[in-house]
């Protein structure tokens, strides 16, 4: 059930206690002033359809904790006892006055926060900061007309690339994860025995630790010594899940989270012994974590990090502003997502961009073609040898490389301020609800950005630049 609350007006509205001022030029306030809540709370209301129940927090108390949740990077628990002590973060939160005498909201419900907004939701939610914001300054429009065909009435520029966002995994390992595997296969059989009815299945669970643990201790792991290991620990999973499935013939249940883990260790014994058996190390939809078994190995072939383990994602800039395009926790080829990025750009904008900026990677034939039909340039060289006497524009190429470089730029900001670098929600619609939040949280500071940018160059005209300069 959803309730809209009294919106709040300014800062002048918000209850204030004895001695306290708080300065109207605050990010926090600033940035409150940058986020449309009344758009977005219609929105967010549609998710309840039930008029019966307890009254869910109100949408700006969600939406900012999130947001301050990842601009700053604390856990659930500090995010709530920050805003229960700070008065800027209580008024981006919609508070009606100052009040830290008890928290927000109980910490587990962030996760519910998370749920709710979906990776779709917060991009609707960035699309209403983008539309709310979006106000190009004269440099832009210059750019854009110089960018501008006249005969094909394409205009802008659109930059594409692809990155992983790593999950917080340990390094995924066959032994330990069968390891893993098998003292979850041990706790259900714990769960299903009802002691003093019946004898307990044999285990040999301290055996199975001690092979375990003799192999992790060990500095020297030679191939025999490591397939040795995975032989041991794959007998032992067996017979743990021989047991279960015995269990489970006498008439004994499972809860739905219990069957599911169920289902992800027999999985993973299935994969291991087909590597096993054929002396590989690589299987289709390779699962890596126990408790996540949704991520996969993504191959980037970067230098230190050759293979990254979680969600694989487009993200696309445009007149500076960043937008999620794909979200995938399987590898696939992201050439194939350039023609549905270039689509949704000309949903929005009712034109094709002029050029696009992007890898190598994106120039196949089938992309060169779409490109060519609708007259928009791809960066970068003709496919195959160079052409003879072929002379190619190299300041043009240049600053295309150049420009291109923004997009990678925003994945460093993303990964380094924003919470992309190293994702610790566990459940699959919490991982993609961060990645989202991470976009939202970039384009936030990116209007901050261009505000504090506005406000130097009116300083540097005025002449106060020289004077501070000369007061230092």
């Amino acid at each position: 059930m959803y309730k809209f609350g009294d919106n709040q007006l300014s800062l002048t509205d918000f209850g204030q206690a004895a001695g306290l001022k708080l300065n109207p030029e605050n990010r926090w306030i600033k940035r409150a002033q940058d986020i449309p809540w009344d758009d977005i709370e219609e929105r967010y209301a549609k998710l309840f359809t039930n008029k019966k129940g307890n009254v869910a927090k109100p949408l700006r108390l969600a939406l900012g904790a999130c947001i301050i949740h990842a601009d700053y990077g604390y856990s659930d628990e500090e995010t709530a006892l920050q805003i229960q002590e700070g008065p800027y973060l209580q008024y981006f939160c919609g508070y009606r006055e100052y009040d830290d005498s008890k928290p927000p909201f109980d910490p587990s419900l962030m996760v519910y926060f998370r749920k709710r907004l979906t990776a779709e939701i917060l991009g609707e939610i960035n699309e209403m900061i983008i539309k709310k914001n979006d106000k190009p300054n004269e440099e832009q429009e210059q750019s854009e007309e110089k960018s501008d065909d006249d005969d094909t009435g394409n205009s802008g520029t659109m930059i594409i690339d692809a990155t992983c966002a790593p999950s917080n995994i340990k390094y995924p390992q066959d032994v330990s994860l069968l390891n893993d595997a098998r003292e979850a296969a041990e706790k259900i059989i714990d769960d299903l025995h009802t002691p003093g009815k019946e004898q307990k299945p044999r285990t040999y669970r301290k055996q199975a630790h001690k092979d375990y643990l003799k192999f992790a201790r060990s500095r020297k792991r030679t191939g025999s010594f490591v397939r040795k290991a995975i032989r041991k620990q794959l007998g032992y999973l067996s017979r743990d899940l021989a047991h279960i499935d015995g269990m489970l013939v006498t008439g004994k249940t499972l809860s739905e989270k219990q069957s599911y883990r169920l289902d992800t260790i027999r999985k993973i014994l299935e994969q291991q012994k087909f590597m096993y058996d054929h002396r590989t190390h690589s299987v289709p939809d390779r699962i890596v974590s126990l408790s996540r078994p949704f991520i996969r190995p993504i191959v980037r072939g970067k230098a230190g990090k050759p293979v990254e383990f979680g969600a694989k994602l487009d993200i696309s800039v445009s007149d500076g502003w960043t937008r999620l395009e794909v979200l995938s926790f399987d590898a696939y080829n992201e050439a194939s997502n350039l023609k549905d990025m270039v689509e949704r750009y000309e949903a929005r904008t009712g034109h094709y961009p002029s050029r696009i900026l992007a890898d190598k990677i994106y120039r196949n034939r089938d992309n060169l073609a779409y490109c060519k039909l609708h007259q928009i340039r791809l960066s970068g060289p003709a496919l195959g040898r160079p052409k003879k006497g072929e002379i190619r524009d190299k300041k043009r190429d240049y600053q295309d490389e150049c420009e291109r470089v923004e997009v990678e730029r925003r994945f460093s900001l993303a990964k380094r301020k924003c919470g992309m670098g190293l994702i610790v929600t566990k459940l699959e619609e919490t991982i993609s609800h961060s990645i989202a939040m991470s976009i939202v949280v970039l384009n936030l500071r990116k209007i901050q950005h261009t505000l504090l940018q506005t406000l130097w160059s009116w300083l540097s005209e005025m002449g106060v630049q020289q004077k501070i300069a000369f007061v230092q």
